[in-house]
């Protein structure tokens, strides 16, 4: 996958000259996070993150259990409040932005005796398109039914979400976020669970997302499929390096994020090193 450049800040700039360039890149990104911390009963669970997204980027974010990582992305949807920090989209909150952001959780997140059909999961997604219309309209419908037909979920679309594997749940959830036309697509885990044939038809489907100018930021757990990301963000309560994969996935990074857990770092640089060489 091509990688691509990230507008760096110099962190050394003094503040008068670093406001308006600091500003200008805010303005410019999908995604702005500034100095973001945010506590637990009074324990920081993250401390002074900082990064940048440009549009049209798949990024992965990796790191320990217990590293922030979903907290950082409910940070990000507003969903638990920062201690301090700024988070924007495009130069604008997230109030302004909220039809442009889908968010697609973690499986064990959602309440699967909820009595609805796999369709009605994915209408969901129209929701804030329906405006004050009360029943979905045939428009609705269809982008309904061609995100299903995305993720190749059509054949079940009438069946009770609890009915379905945990990969094929994740595929509706994928197609409900699909529906709402987001330009910015959150999502915590979505190969968590999936056997080797729906991660790699995710994958497929949320680059091909990335060309059409869709940005994603991805929670990751397999560390041997982090040359699929055009950048990465190592989180461990703070951020460890962020920028293109090739750059920042290295033994050292690796071994800073993850304390020297050497099995999971030899899993990745034994992929980032396979990806080299398919590039010599």
């Amino acid at each position: 996958m091509p990688q691509r450049n990230l507008q760096l800040v110099n962190d050394q700039q003094q503040p008068d000259a670093y406001a308006p360039k600091a500003q200008q890149v805010a303005a410019a990104s999908a995604i702005s996070v500034s100095n973001a911390t945010v506590s637990y009963d009074g324990r920081p669970v993250l401390r002074s993150v900082s990064f940048n997204i440009a549009p049209n980027q798949m990024v992965g974010i990796i790191g320990p259990n217990g590293a922030g990582k979903s907290t950082l992305m409910k940070a990000i949807l507003g969903l638990v409040p920062l201690n301090s920090g700024k988070i924007g989209f495009f130069g604008e909150s997230i109030n302004a932005c909220r039809d442009r952001i889908a968010y697609v959780p973690q499986t064990e997140a959602v309440d699967w005796d909820f009595p609805v059909t796999v369709l009605d999961v994915v209408m969901m997604g129209r929701a804030r398109r329906m405006a004050f219309k009360l029943w979905p309209g045939k428009s609705d419908r269809q982008h309904a039914r061609h995100a299903l037909d995305l993720v190749d979920m059509t054949d079940f679309q009438d069946r009770h979400i609890r009915q379905l594997s945990g990969g094929q749940q994740q595929r509706v959830f994928l197609a409900r976020a699909l529906c709402q036309e987001a330009d910015i697509l959150l999502l915590d885990e979505p190969f968590a669970g999936v056997d080797a044939a729906t991660e790699k038809a995710i994958f497929a489907l949320i680059a091909e997302l990335t060309k059409q100018g869709k940005t994603l930021l991805v929670i990751n757990h397999d560390l041997n499929v982090l040359n699929q990301f055009d950048q990465l963000l190592l989180l461990n309560q703070h951020v460890i390096a962020f920028g293109p994969t090739q750059q920042v996935g290295t033994d050292e990074n690796l071994k800073k994020t993850y304390g020297g857990r050497l099995s999971l770092l030899e899993q990745a640089d034994e992929s980032l090193r396979r990806q080299r060489g398919s590039k010599l």
